[in-house]
């Protein structure tokens, strides 16, 4: 590979911005595609792409310093949690301030993507064109491809089905206004949408219904946004963290059971937490009624584990997101069960012309760690940086996934879950070590020019 190799990357949302921007201040040439009419990927309410998952109501669940750029804060009036547009035109100004829209190709699809014998990619793109470059990076996200309940739920239902991606209000696109709605999920869009519909005057009644229990925890804290209230010291060890966050949780908040929810049967730090600050008073209210999970249709009414029974009119699954890329074929690159083994969440085990950004679950925001993911590739691409061996690569890999697995409920949805301040530690860790290679191996190179 050129050591200032033409680089293509995919998506301009969050995470395909950070590397544009890496990759531009490392003076390689980039050209980034998006299919959509403006950057902001996820954020940008109504995308045109299409593929936003934004609703009206949506504000982000990570505060804003959690959330943004370290090379660009977010403004000091921005709320502690801004709202979707808020968002949205933070991405838009920082593509601006740093001229990356000039790398940008607007309306533009990457229909295939397909690795060249001699190193590199080949794409197609939507309006039929065909360019080559020596890498590509991977930023297009992973909420944007709905997942539905598996197994399926048994029977049939002549309601309304809908996916959480395909909300936007109680009365866009669908007319949920007045109607008995049921919400499946306990994840942060389960509890924003059935906390907004079970508003009085909304629906008529919610119900939410959950196989599996989760923690759900306030936006605030101590007065502070609870990702920067923590007051334990981190040189407690981790087992008595975790003791006196859940004896804190019992005293302040409560029992989930005590609402109608499923009791977690996980600690605190071993998977995605749920934010939400509504959904507790919706549910004390009478509001919400919590179910267990939903196991049969049958008409408009929905059958429950507890062999309970409810009549609905339309049932929203807020069931997740599949990892996907279209762009690739399946026998090259494919995420079963959004299972795809990476070193540092960026490095296929085997290449070094294809890296991902993004393509984690933080207990945080993904933002600040796809910008420091992206800084990483623009180092290696630039000869700054060196990989371990594919050998040592293969082996700190599984021994990661290793302790992800024991660490972390077996689910979907940790399949690529990582603490944010401790990948964040280790990726700067490994850049030093990589640096070291890297200036060690021109060394190497430098005497064995001058020997000959």
């Amino acid at each position: 590979m050129n050591r200032r190799p033409r680089v293509a990357v995919i998506g301009a949302g969050a995470c395909g911005l950070a590397t544009v921007k890496a990759l531009t201040d490392a003076r390689l040439s980039v050209q980034c595609f998006e299919k959509g009419d403006r950057v902001g990927g996820n954020w940008v309410f109504k995308n045109k792409n299409g593929l936003s998952s934004a609703y009206r109501s949506l504000h982000i669940n990570t505060s804003r310093e959690r959330m943004q750029f370290r090379d660009f804060p977010m403004p000091k009036h921005y709320p502690d949690y801004p709202k979707h547009d808020l968002i949205a035109r933070y991405f838009q100004d920082y593509a601006k301030a740093f001229g990356l829209e000039r790398q940008i190709r607007f309306e533009t699809t990457v229909e295939r993507a397909e690795p060249r014998l001699e190193g590199g990619f080949r794409l197609t793109l939507s309006a039929g064109a065909v360019e080559d470059f020596d890498a590509l990076v991977v930023a297009n996200g992973h909420h944007w491809d709905p997942a539905w309940p598996e197994p399926p739920i048994a029977g049939e239902f002549s309601g309304l089905e809908l996916h959480s991606h395909a909300y936007i209000d109680p009365d866009e696109p669908y007319a949920l206004r007045g109607k008995r709605v049921l919400v499946v999920g306990m994840g942060n869009s389960a509890m924003d949408i059935a906390s907004e519909l079970g508003h009085p005057g909304v629906a008529e009644q919610v119900w939410l219904s959950a196989r599996r229990g989760a923690w759900v925890l306030p936006k605030y804290a101590f007065g502070k946004p609870i990702d920067q209230s923590s007051a334990l010291p981190s040189f407690l060890p981790a087992g008595m963290r975790r003791a006196l966050a859940e004896l804190w949780f019992r005293l302040v908040i409560g029992r989930l059971e005590d609402f109608g929810l499923p009791k977690p049967d996980h600690h605190l730090d071993q998977a995605h937490p749920t934010i939400s600050s509504d959904i507790l008073t919706r549910l004390g209210s009478g509001d919400v009624r919590a179910k267990p999970g939903l196991i049969k249709r049958d008409g408009r009414q929905v059958h429950f584990a507890d062999g309970s029974v409810e009549t609905v009119d339309a049932i929203v699954y807020a069931t997740g997101y599949k990892v996907s890329f279209q762009f690739f074929s399946r026998d090259f690159v494919s995420a079963e069960g959004n299972d795809l083994p990476l070193f540092l969440r960026i490095f296929p085990l085997d290449r070094q012309d294809l890296f991902f950004v993004g393509l984690a679950q933080p207990v945080g925001a993904v933002m600040p760690l796809a910008e420091a993911q992206a800084k990483l590739i623009a180092e290696l691409l630039s000869g700054s940086y060196e990989l371990p061996s594919v050998a040592e690569r293969k082996r700190r890999t599984a021994r990661e996934r290793a302790e992800m697995f024991a660490r972390y409920v077996p689910s979907r949805r940790h399949t690529m879950q990582l603490d944010y301040d401790e990948y964040l530690t280790a990726l700067a860790a490994e850049t030093k070590a990589g640096q070291t290679r890297a200036r060690h191996r021109a060394a190497r190179a430098l005497r064995t020019e001058s020997a000959s």
